[in-house]
């Protein structure tokens, strides 16, 4: 699964589209923060990101969840977002040689 990183100084316009352009591929994203300004930044990108999605009859739901990490041979707690569609809906593509779309097997559902 795509991991997208969020800091206090990302764009929450542009962290909301590459959520969207993601979650359009995979049907899911996982953001991965540390710290209050980062998940600040990451919480506004996700409602920004419900925004560009819900005209597609996406409607997004986030999972959050503590992890792990280790930063500059430190360890850290960071907070994980799992972000997908309330639907569980694998992505479709559409395959050009028919008039039907085919569902892309690109992700199991959690």
């Amino acid at each position: 699964m795509e991991v997208l990183k969020v800091s206090s100084k990302s764009n929450p316009n542009s962290c909301a589209g590459a959520m969207a352009g993601v979650i359009r591929q995979t049907g899911a994203v996982e953001v991965q923060v540390v710290g209050a300004g980062a998940l600040n930044q990451a919480i506004k990108a996700i409602a920004i990101a419900r925004g560009y999605l819900a005209p597609s009859g996406v409607d997004l739901i986030c999972v959050p969840a503590f992890k792990d990490i280790e930063i500059d041979g430190e360890g850290r707690t960071a907070i994980r977002l799992l972000i997908e569609d309330r639907e569980r809906r694998l992505p479709t593509t559409l395959d050009m040689r028919d008039s039907l779309p085919v569902a892309a097997l690109t992700r199991t559902p959690a």
